[in-house]
């Protein structure tokens, strides 16, 4: 049994001096310990000592300096781990693993799962149904976690040495995503939650990552590994897994909200896993049920007059910029992001499809980067600190008495241009919503272009807005016309 203490008293005492090299700690460790085991102890103790291993095989102090932004803007998914998909698909079938039975095989599970996840049916994940998720799903989740993290990195709220939980991991998009949008230079202690057969998809995938992103996966439930039932992973029955006795830096639920029972429950107990300054970030596809859930799990976790148990504040996208108020509208809010390049496996399995004559190919192409998304911190903090004022402006919670009036609001873009090429659409809101609104751009001037620049997210003030119902959608569309001043307030 190696000394740790003296391993780790080594390596503080040189961490200012020079790189620490496992051979040169050995000959101050007792009983000279051969300095591959040196080494394996240094990587277990690297992520306290926030230290990360070189290529060389010595170890640097991380660095104190928050992550910036890395420009975030994948236009395909990475080689490396497209072969790790078809790596799998080889071994399980053969060559030809997208043509005969195995193809016919991987077709049906991904029409499922659509089905499925279409009219929230309960998803079972057997091995081919986890090849077809890869399939599938795993570019445009690669992609999706970044386009997310950047509402932090703006911020400077992600550290170089992060702990994570990624509830419902699956087959590994969101990790393998968080692996390339972190700087070389940072340290991951990364902890997979998945009981299902994704996890040897997943083993397979996270082979790809490096030396500094330390990876434990746990097949276990969500709800056993936080403590909501009995069973987890080397914990007590009834008790929460022992790595949750550490705090989370950041806590990730990828496109998993809606398989869970009680998703509300369970995100509860992973807000209690978040350290006090940490971050939990969910996403979801961009399609009404899972994006509507996605947000009525959010309105459920988000302090509020009626539940002081609460502890959470939205941090984005969905801000509330009346305090005091509540929204009450469906909440059906998504971003777009670019399309990515189509997978080879994605390919080669469309191709392969019979098809009779007016059927179109890309049935089993998913390359569209669309998804709903939410932030929460317990420190209070949020991405832009804005909030309305009733001097100047009226609440969407009041629209119906401002109906054929013109206002002054501010408000929250949460969607990009909605029209099918008439008036352009944006779906906006300001935390007091009970119904839905929009703005509709009738003519675009020098004093409203704003509007169409605002990124989703972005704080808007619309001076000037004439609020007018719209019976067949039974929403309000705010008209922002050669009358109106829209001004970007935070991007």
């Amino acid at each position: 049994m190696i000394d740790r203490t003296a391993v780790r008293n080594n390596a503080n005492y040189l961490r200012n001096v020079r790189p620490i090299d496992p051979e040169e700690i050995a000959e101050y460790i007792e009983g000279s310990p051969h300095p591959a085991v040196v080494r394996e102890t240094l990587r277990e103790e690297a992520f306290d000592l926030r230290l990360r291993e070189r290529e060389d095989g010595t170890f640097v102090p991380v660095e104190e300096t928050p992550i910036d932004p890395p420009g975030w803007a994948p236009e395909a998914l990475p080689e490396a781990y497209a072969f790790a998909v078809e790596d799998l698909l080889v071994r399980e079938y053969g060559a030809n693993w997208h043509r005969g039975e195995s193809g016919d095989a991987l077709r049906e599970r991904v029409r499922r799962l659509k089905t499925d996840y279409l009219y929230e049916n309960e998803v079972e994940y057997d091995r081919v149904a986890a090849l077809g998720y890869a399939v599938y799903h795993l570019p445009a989740y690669y992609a999706t976690v970044g386009y997310v993290l950047d509402d932090l990195t703006e911020n400077g709220l992600l550290d170089r040495t992060l702990r994570v939980l990624d509830v419902g991991a699956g087959v590994g998009g969101p990790a393998l995503g968080l692996h390339d949008y972190l700087p070389d230079d940072a340290v991951v202690d990364y902890h997979a939650v998945e009981p299902s057969a994704a996890t040897e998809v997943l083993d397979r995938m996270l082979e790809e990552t490096g030396r500094n992103f330390r990876t434990t996966v746990h097949e276990t439930t969500a709800e056993a590994f936080l403590g909501l039932e009995g069973g987890g992973e080397g914990g007590d029955a009834g008790g929460a897994d022992p790595a949750t006795d550490d705090p989370f830096d950041l806590v990730l639920f990828g496109n998993v909200l809606s398989e869970l029972a009680d998703p509300v429950a369970v995100a509860d107990a992973a807000l209690d896993a978040l350290a006090p300054d940490g971050s939990f970030v969910a996403f979801a596809p961009a399609d009404r049920n899972t994006a509507i859930g996605l947000r009525r799990v959010e309105r459920e976790l988000v302090a509020s007059g009626g539940d002081p148990g609460r502890d959470a504040e939205i941090y984005s996208p969905a801000l509330r910029l009346w305090p005091d108020a509540v929204p009450s509208d469906r909440g059906w809010s998504f971003d777009v992001a670019p399309d990515l390049a189509v997978p080879p496996f994605q390919r080669r399995l469309d191709e392969a499809t019979a098809r009779g004559e007016t059927d179109e190919p890309g049935e089993f192409v998913n390359v569209d980067v669309q998804f709903a998304y939410s932030i929460l911190r317990r420190d209070g903090k949020r991405r832009v600190d804005v909030e309305a004022s009733a001097e100047r402006c009226a609440r969407m919670a009041e629209s119906e008495r401002h109906v054929t009036d013109r206002v002054n609001l501010l408000a929250v873009k949460l969607s990009h241009d909605l029209s099918e090429g008439d008036n352009a659409l944006y779906r906006v809101g300001d935390g007091s919503q009970a119904t839905d609104h929009y703005l509709v751009c009738t003519r675009e001037t020098a004093l409203n272009r704003d509007l169409r620049e605002a990124g989703y997210g972005s704080v808007v003030f619309v001076e000037n807005g004439l609020v007018l119902w719209n019976e067949d959608e039974g929403a309000y569309n705010v008209v922002v016309d050669d009358e109106t001043v829209v001004d970007l307030v935070a991007p």
